[in-house]
């Protein structure tokens, strides 16, 4: 079989109000989620079942990971084990019953730790990949059960539509139709981990907020928009400070119609009418400021034979979440920065 390659497009939390938390410390959310058309790519291809070395025939092993991209080098300092592709191809084998061999490629294009959801959308698009590679259908109701263990983003990511997210991830339901949106992604350099800014975060939990009558245009979407909010800002403001510089950028330039930080940050968007203000506004921010990483983008239209959303998937704990794969890792020849 030749190689089978996947998307692993950009997150976008249009609004992400946190509504509670489980007594397990896991915070319950309620968002509107959509995808840009920047994406990471992720290729798979058969793997070795088994190797001979010096006559012997050793065992599997495993899957082999390559890693290329202007934001491959930052994994490397990354124990790969807990890389959430390797994770998600051993998770799904192990939930297929087979082994976990196959050859993964990871071009890396999207901001490590960024609040658009980038080791997730990887991990999705490895499950996806791997469910054609193996023969399985991508809408089969194990591979969500897979993603749910692998994070809360895992899930949604692998709809790669946009939709509500709810629970702590487990819970993707149907949203109204997204008119054509033209977005800014803007990233300082600077990582910032979800943990830390869940710990950052103080107040009263917010009520869910979806609607339910598709927006005509960017402008009424935006406006539907400014009456929601990222509960997450704040607490990211704490933890990165340039968060509010890269807002207010985005915010002056002409034809923003709404200017917000993406999940955790510190990733912000900006929203126009048209390519040409996202792009002219891409222009400017990066002329301002060359070290950002600045992308303009369009919001990915859902498919008119998008298939259902799945159901009754399990929330994740420290009995559902996957494992990070055997230690020591197994044969690593193909990690690297291609």
């Amino acid at each position: 079989m030749s190689a089978i390659a996947e998307a692993a497009p950009a997150k976008l939390n249009l609004y992400l109000h946190v509504v509670g938390r489980r007594d397990d410390g896991y915070h319950e959310l309620d968002s509107l989620v959509a995808f840009a058309d920047v994406a990471d790519r992720v290729t798979v291809q058969p793997g070795v079942a088994r190797i001979a070395l010096r006559g012997v025939d050793l065992p599997p092993v495993g899957p082999r990971l390559a890693i290329s991209g202007p934001f491959g080098p930052a994994l490397m300092g990354e124990n790969p084990a807990q890389n959430l592709v390797i994770r998600a191809a051993y998770a799904l084998a192990a939930r297929l019953g087979r082994k976990a061999d196959a050859m993964i490629a990871l071009e890396k294009i999207l901001p490590i730790a960024s609040g658009i959801g980038g080791g997730s959308a990887d991990a999705a698009a490895t499950l996806r990949a791997l469910a054609r590679l193996w023969g399985v259908p991508v809408t089969d109701q194990r591979l969500y059960e897979v993603a749910a263990s692998l994070g809360a983003d895992v899930p949604v990511c692998v709809a790669g539509r946009s939709c509500y997210f709810g629970g702590v991830g487990e819970v993707l339901e149907e949203a109204p139709a997204l008119p054509e949106t033209f977005a800014v992604l803007v990233n300082p350099g600077v990582p910032v981990p979800t943990p830390a800014v869940f710990k950052a975060r103080k107040g009263t939990f917010s009520a869910p907020a979806r609607f339910t009558v598709a927006p005509a245009d960017a402008a009424a979407l935006a406006a539907l928009l400014r009456e929601r909010r990222n509960d997450l800002t704040e607490p990211a403001l704490t933890v990165a400070p340039v968060i509010a510089t890269v807002l207010a950028a985005l915010d002056g330039t002409d034809g923003c119609l709404l200017a917000r930080l993406s999940g955790s940050g510190a990733t912000c968007f900006g929203f126009y009418a048209d390519a040409e203000r996202a792009a002219a506004a891409a222009r400017s921010i990066q002329a301002a400021q060359p070290r950002w990483w600045v992308k303009a983008a369009r919001l990915l239209p859902t498919p008119a034979d998008a298939p259902p959303l799945p159901k009754g998937l399990t929330a994740p704990s420290t009995v559902t979440t996957a494992p990070a794969p055997p230690v020591p890792f197994p044969d690593t020849g193909g990690w690297g920065v291609g």
